[in-house]
């Protein structure tokens, strides 16, 4: 008897072709102890079987299946259909490849009217058993029997006006049992029988579920036609499974009907997306939906800002519902403004047409809005919503720019401020500690196009340069220096002397720690200030190579004065002459920035991506693998050697890599490092 169900402690992943990638992986981290919940997979080769047996469960394959299903009763102490004690399952398909037809998961397969009275009695919570159920019919039907999610949704905000409640949360028990009733009503109106209460039935029916048309022929071996390869990636492209990718020039016009007919082909209209834009009430908390619809009040997302040298800015929206009228006043609820919208445009092309009104699923542009930016949300102050915005990348590539001309400094900054407004991921920082300003982006291609763009836009040049480094200083032992500042010019003059003691404090995160331990009035007690206020200048920039002073204990153990010529000013001059002969003979070191780094990376790339690090003298403390079989590459690596590493990794993966980091401490950097510093500040 051929064997068509492999419990995950049974495979491996060797096993690919006869348990797909998804069951082939499951069994491997089985297999290497990883917290993985028990399961089984039916093979490939049984849906092999299952459409040459008429899209038919043959008596073999379901008594394997049920036989599995026993070994998960042992296992868990439950059992599959139990009104008192129930084991609950879900249920993915897979495949050798990842193909477009693919379904979604089902969870909590086995629920029905009698295991979700016993849930609610055994949790003392009905009201999270029945919306568990309500649920598991919306998905089932969905996933499995294709009905529309919007149907469901319909029922669900036709209950919330009923009750007079605005979120799903404030529904009752007995309203989610009420609405579960309404769903297999749903669900027997569109298919034409009941809704499955059988466990062993809904299991059936999960597992025989997928694309059945494109599943029949990958199974056989045969090629899929055009228009059925067509009709699959729509369907995907419409679920968000898929986002199609083309190339094209708009300065040469190549590609432009291409991507037109793509766009005609596989894009739904607005109003039949599957996925729709969410949005907050600001007012209610309220979720909201941005369903196109006519009716409702007016609101927009501004996708992008774009930034004209001669016409001004352009804020590019798409309406979401209700109409958007030229000469209307709308409010950010974003930025807690209101805006009078002036003029509204349709772009095409480089042709900026001006129209009246712009209608829910219109993409058009509105002109000179004052605080509106990308990411913001125009609506009403009636009905204050506020759109998810888009998720932008952190910025972590920097370079040093400087001005070409001198006198342009203030029409840089005016200019970059422009192109930052445009594109979210570009961002100017001014850098006070080390005296220089950088420009942040997502790698050093975008700064260097940010760069002509200020050039040709806006006429002024800028110089990207590699940044100063935020190295510090400190000392490796303990010294004791006197320093005396003496000074006669006729009338008062100007006398002050101390004995300081420096050593490492061993705290990295302070500059300093003073404290003195004068006898006999040496030093009298109203200079101490002024000793103090000497050190604090000096370890802003220490004597090795200009770069603050981090961690050092300084003490003052003895001095004299002059009851005359001393002052405040003398004793901090002679406070600063000690900090400079005692810091120099302490064993002065430099410290160099540590990054903690992460990149996630396709697995494939593991071995180059750690070698490169290496190269760049960095630790790795950790590989962390993910279930869409990419490696999460964590190491401690010096700052200094990140720079130009979004080129490398770009260039080692192909483009399929990113990476992050934050600064996490200081570390003694090597001394070929401290050498070539310490001479490039001389």
């Amino acid at each position: 008897m051929a064997k068509w169900v492999y419990m995950f402690t049974e495979g491996n992943a060797t096993m690919r072709n006869l348990l797909g990638g998804k069951g082939a992986n499951l069994a491997e981290m089985t297999n290497l102890g990883l917290p993985v919940p028990q399961g089984f997979t039916v093979t490939t080769e049984a849906c092999t079987q299952y459409y040459e047996d008429g899209r038919q469960i043959n008596d073999e394959i379901m008594g394997q299946i049920m036989e599995a299903i026993d070994k998960m009763e042992g296992i868990t102490g439950k059992k599959f259909g139990d009104k008192k004690n129930p084991l609950l399952v879900s249920v993915r398909s897979g495949a050798r490849a990842s193909m477009p037809g693919m379904m979604d998961t089902i969870l909590n397969l086995g629920l029905n009217e009698e295991v979700v009275e016993t849930l609610a009695e055994a949790s003392g919570n009905p009201r999270w058993a029945w919306d568990c159920y309500r649920r598991f019919i919306q998905m089932f039907s969905d996933v499995v029997m294709e009905v529309g999610k919007k149907y469901f949704e319909e029922l669900i905000d036709k209950m919330k006006a009923d009750r007079g409640v605005k979120q799903d949360v404030e529904l009752t028990a007995e309203d989610l049992k009420e609405l579960a009733n309404q769903f297999k009503a749903e669900y027997k109106e569109k298919i034409g029988s009941d809704f499955p209460s059988d466990p062993k039935e809904q299991l059936m029916e999960a597992v025989a579920e997928s694309d059945e048309d494109l599943m029949d022929k990958y199974f056989s071996g045969e090629e899929f036609t055009y228009e059925e390869i067509s009709r699959a990636l729509r369907r995907s492209v419409i679920k968000c499974d898929i986002v199609p990718v083309q190339i094209g020039s708009g300065v040469n016009c190549q590609g432009v009907n291409s991507f037109l007919q793509t766009c005609e082909k596989y894009f739904p209209s607005a109003d039949k997306a599957e996925v729709m834009k969410i949005a907050t009430n600001l007012e209610t908390g309220e979720e909201v939906i941005g369903d196109f619809d006519w009716n409702k009040p007016v609101s927009a997302y501004v996708f992008k800002t774009i930034m004209d040298p001669f016409v001004g800015k352009y804020s590019l929206v798409k309406v979401r519902t209700g109409v958007l009228c030229a000469g209307d006043t709308v409010y950010n609820a974003t930025k807690d403004v209101e805006e009078k919208l002036s003029k509204l445009y349709v772009m095409r092309g480089k042709n900026v047409i001006e129209v009246q009104k712009l209608y829910a699923g219109d993409i058009g542009a509105i002109g000179k809005l004052a605080s509106t930016r990308t990411g913001d949300t125009l609506s009403t102050k009636e009905w204050p919503i506020e759109y998810h915005p888009t998720t932008m990348s952190k910025p972590y590539t920097y370079l040093r720019y400087k001005a070409v001309n001198k006198g342009e400094e203030e029409k840089i900054a005016q200019a970059l401020n422009k192109l930052t407004i445009e594109d979210l991921t570009l961002k100017v920082v001014v850098d006070d500690e080390n005296k220089q300003t950088l420009l942040y982006g997502i790698g050093e291609q975008q700064l260097e196009v940010a760069a002509s763009k200020l050039e040709e836009r806006y006429k002024v040049k800028i110089t990207l340069e590699k940044p100063r480094i935020a190295f510090r200083e400190t000392i490796k032992k303990k010294v004791q220096v006197q320093g005396k500042h003496k000074k006669q010019s006729g009338g008062h003059g100007q006398y002050g002397d101390v004995v300081m003691e420096f050593e490492p404090s061993g705290d990295l995160s302070k500059p300093y720690e003073f404290e003195e331990k004068i006898f006999g009035g040496a030093v009298p007690r109203n200079y101490f200030p002024a000793v103090e206020k000497g050190i604090q200048e000096c370890v802003k920039a220490g004597p090795l190579a200009g770069y603050p002073v981090v961690g050092i204990k300084a003490t003052l153990i003895d001095g004299s004065y002059h009851p005359v010529d001393s002052s405040e000013m003398a004793f901090k001059m002679a406070t600063v002459l000690a900090f400079k002969k005692g810091f120099m003979e302490a064993n002065p070191i430099l410290l160099e920035p540590i990054a903690l780094l992460s990149v996630t990376a396709p697995d494939k790339y593991s071995g180059d991506i750690m070698g490169d690090l290496n190269k760049r003298r960095g630790r790795i403390t950790n590989m962390i693998p993910t279930d869409t079989g990419k490696q999460i590459i964590e190491a401690e690596v010096p700052m200094l050697e990140l720079s130009g590493y979004s080129t490398s990794l770009r260039s080692i993966t192909g483009g399929s890599g990113d990476f992050e980091y934050v600064v996490s401490k200081y570390e003694q950097a090597p001394a070929d490092v401290q050498n070539r510093v310490i001479e490039e500040q001389k």
